[in-house]
């Protein structure tokens, strides 16, 4: 397929784009700063929020893994807004990089950045990437699938080969432990794009 990856060059995007070039798909890394991108990929050199309908039109996916500065979250929720309205009536999936605030840790009434002892830190973030998650929520005429990450979202931990998958509903193990490497959790993301099982859905990934 066509994937084209948004913020190809951060953590979560670059495995992201390192698992589907490993599995032969046709990858184009979009990002600003094409110096960052040192595999033999093809580049589009292009800020999220000046791509245009002509520039994405082509592709069969659309990976957005954009992480907005701190300071500035409020790009969580404008990027997507802005991605929905050029995407809207193609025939392009998005497949968006979720934030673990956003599950539910109970029947649909509270999320976890909600919840007590959620730190305040995280919370700004959480809230917009939330309200983002809700735009898209409110499309019926755009193919998109949101796939948040356990909580403890690992940069440098293993790729072991296996994941559960699961609803909206934050996961927890028998140890209450909710984790997945950014490796495991590109191996989901880019077997969702191939099986396409799950559209129009908020999926979460933890080992």
């Amino acid at each position: 397929m066509k994937i084209g990856i948004i913020a190809a060059s951060g953590k979560a995007g670059h495995m992201i784009m390192e698992e589907a070039l490993r599995r032969g798909h046709d990858v184009t890394a979009i990002v600003r700063h094409p110096s960052k991108i040192n595999e033999d990929v093809k580049v589009l050199k292009k800020n999220l929020f000046d791509l245009t309908r002509q520039d994405l039109q082509d592709f069969d996916v659309v990976v957005d893994a954009f992480k907005a500065p701190a300071g500035e979250e409020i790009k969580f929720l404008t990027s997507t807004e802005h991605l929905v309205e050029i995407l809207t009536g193609t025939t392009v999936r998005l497949f968006v990089v979720g934030g673990a605030g956003s599950l539910y840790v109970d029947d649909h009434i509270t999320h976890l950045y909600e919840t007590p002892g959620f730190p305040e830190a995280f919370k700004p973030t959480s809230t917009m990437m939330g309200r983002g998650l809700e735009v898209l929520e409110n499309q019926d005429q755009l193919n998109w699938t949101y796939i948040s990450p356990a909580p403890n979202f690992k940069p440098t931990g293993d790729k072991k080969g296996h994941y559960t998958l699961g609803n909206e509903m934050l996961m927890t193990d028998s140890e209450g432990k909710s984790e997945i490497s950014y490796a495991d959790y590109a191996v989901a993301m880019v077997d969702e794009i191939e099986n396409n099982n799950h559209n129009r859905e908020h999926l979460s990934v933890v080992w």
